[in-house]
C-alpha cells in the first residue's frame, strides 16, 4: 500500500490490441480482434476497481497501447469512466489517449472529448507513404492531417504528433519534409523518435539479415540537429531529449516518469512504481491478454515480475531519467560518481551549475553512456 495515499499520482492502463503488429514495435500488443478484446476490457475495469490506491486523486490519466482507439468507443470510454470513478481527476487533470490516425472518425474524437480526454497523442511516424509501409502502419498520410483536423473540430486543443526518424532509406530531405508537414498542422506538441532496432521484432530479423538500409550514426546526428532547429522556429521548445511543445503543453503525464515520480498502472503488462515503507514498490501485470483476463477472472496474481528498489538502483533511474530533461538533473540526494562526472565534463557531455546536471548538445547524443559514468 502507497505511504502517500492522498498524494496526486499518474495513472497509466495499457490497451495492448491493434490491427497489425507494426515491424520495429516490442510494445506489448498484440493483433487481435473479437471477443478478446471485450474481455481484456472488461478485466481491466475489473483491476482498476479493486485498486489497492482506491481515492487516491489521478494528476494525469494516460491511456496507451497498443492502439486504445482501436477499441470500439464504449470499451475505451466504460475504461475511462472506471479511472475517474476510482481515482478522481483532479481539476487540471491531463487526460491522453494514444490514437492511430486509421482508427478514427469524428464520431469517436467527439464522444472522448465530451467524456473527458483533453490530449490526443497521434502516431503518424511518417507522411511518406513507402515508410508507412515497410513500417507496417495502416494509415496514409492524409489520414494524419485528417485526425489532425477532426481532433481541433471535436474540440482537442492539446494534440501530440510521433514521429519517427533514421528509418530504412531515409534520407535528411525526406525527414525534413516530414517536419515541415508535421508543424505545418499546428499542433501543441511533438516527438521525435530515432528508430531503434529491438531484439524479437520483425525489423531486428531483416537487419541481422542485411535488409535494412540504416542511415549511418552521422546522418542521425544530422536528422536530431535539424529537428531541433526546425521546432524552434515554430515555437516549441524542447523540453526533453525526444520531446517538443508549446510553453505550458508539455506532457505532464510523461514528466512524472521522467521526475522519478509514482505511477499506477492497470492492464496487460502494465507497469506500476508507488512508494511503500519499505522502499518504491515497481510491479509488471501478466502480458497476454488471455493470461491477463483468466488472472482477473479467477482472482489469481496479477504481478509477474514485481521487485522492492534498491537504494542503488533508485539511484540510477533518476540519473537516467532526469538526465533526458532540459531543465536538468537535480544533483540534491543523489549519489554521483567524482570520477565519472569529471570524464563527462571533459568530454563536454555535461555542464555543472547550480546543484543541476544538464547535458550539452554533444551530450544529449550519449545519454545512457553518461548515465552510466555517473553512477558509481
Amino acid at each position: 500500500m502507497t505511504t502517500n495515499s492522498l498524494n496526486p499520482v499518474a495513472v497509466y492502463i495499457h490497451t495492448p490490441f491493434c490491427p497489425s503488429k507494426c515491424g520495429y514495435c516490442d510494445f506489448n500488443s498484440y493483433a487481435m480482434s473479437g471477443d478478446i478484446m471485450a474481455r481484456t476490457t472488461a478485466a481491466t475495469i475489473k483491476e482498476i476497481k479493486a485498486s489497492p490506491h482506491k481515492g487516491r486523486p489521478a494528476k494525469t490519466i494516460f491511456i496507451g497501447g497498443g492502439t486504445p482507439t482501436y477499441l470500439p468507443t464504449d470499451q475505451l470510454l466504460a475504461i475511462l469512466q472506471a479511472v475517474t470513478e476510482i481515482h478522481p481527476p483532479t481539476e487540471d487533470c491531463e487526460i491522453t489517449s494514444e490514437a492511430n490516425p486509421g482508427t478514427i472518425d469524428f464520431p469517436k474524437f467527439d464522444a472522448m472529448f465530451k467524456a473527458g480526454f483533453n490530449r490526443l497523442s497521434l502516431g503518424a511516424q511518417s507522411f511518406q507513404t513507402h515508410d508507412l509501409i515497410q513500417l507496417g502502419r495502416i494509415h496514409a498520410p492524409t489520414h494524419i492531417v485528417q485526425a489532425v483536423q477532426m481532433a481541433k473540430s471535436a474540440g482537442f486543443k492539446n494534440i501530440n504528433i510521433d514521429l519517427m526518424f533514421a528509418l530504412p532509406g531515409q534520407s535528411l530531405k525526406a525527414w525534413q519534409t516530414n517536419l515541415e508537414t508535421a508543424l505545418s498542422l499546428g499542433t501543441q506538441h511533438l516527438s521525435l523518435y530515432c528508430l531503434t532496432i529491438e531484439p524479437n521484432t520483425r525489423f531486428y530479423r531483416h537487419n541481422l539479415k542485411g535488409l535494412l538500409h540504416l542511415p549511418d550514426d552521422v546522418k542521425q546526428t544530422e536528422m536530431y540537429d535539424l529537428a531541433i532547429s526546425l521546432t524552434k522556429d515554430k515555437n516549441l521548445q524542447q523540453y526533453e531529449i525526444s520531446n517538443f511543445a508549446q510553453p505550458g503543453l508539455e506532457s505532464r503525464h510523461n514528466l512524472a516518469y521522467w521526475h522519478s515520480e509514482e505511477y499506477l498502472a492497470f492492464g496487460p503488462g502494465a507497469v506500476g512504481c508507488y512508494l511503500t515503507d519499505n522502499g518504491k514498490y515497481r510491479y509488471t501485470n501478466l502480458k497476454h491478454p488471455e493470461g491477463y483476463s483468466a488472472a482477473i477472472e479467477h482472482n489469481q496474481p496479477l504481478h509477474f515480475e514485481s521487485e522492492t528498489l534498491s537504494q542503488e538502483d533508485n539511484n540510477f533511474e533518476k540519473i537516467m531519467m532526469g538526465l533526458r530533461l532540459n531543465e536538468g538533473l537535480p544533483t540534491i540526494n543523489l549519489d554521483l560518481d567524482p570520477k565519472g562526472l569529471q570524464k563527462t565534463i571533459e568530454r563536454n557531455w555535461i555542464e555543472q551549475s547550480d546543484q543541476k546536471l544538464t547535458l550539452t548538445k554533444e551530450g544529449r547524443h550519449f545519454c545512457s553512456e553518461v548515465a552510466i559514468l555517473l553512477c558509481p
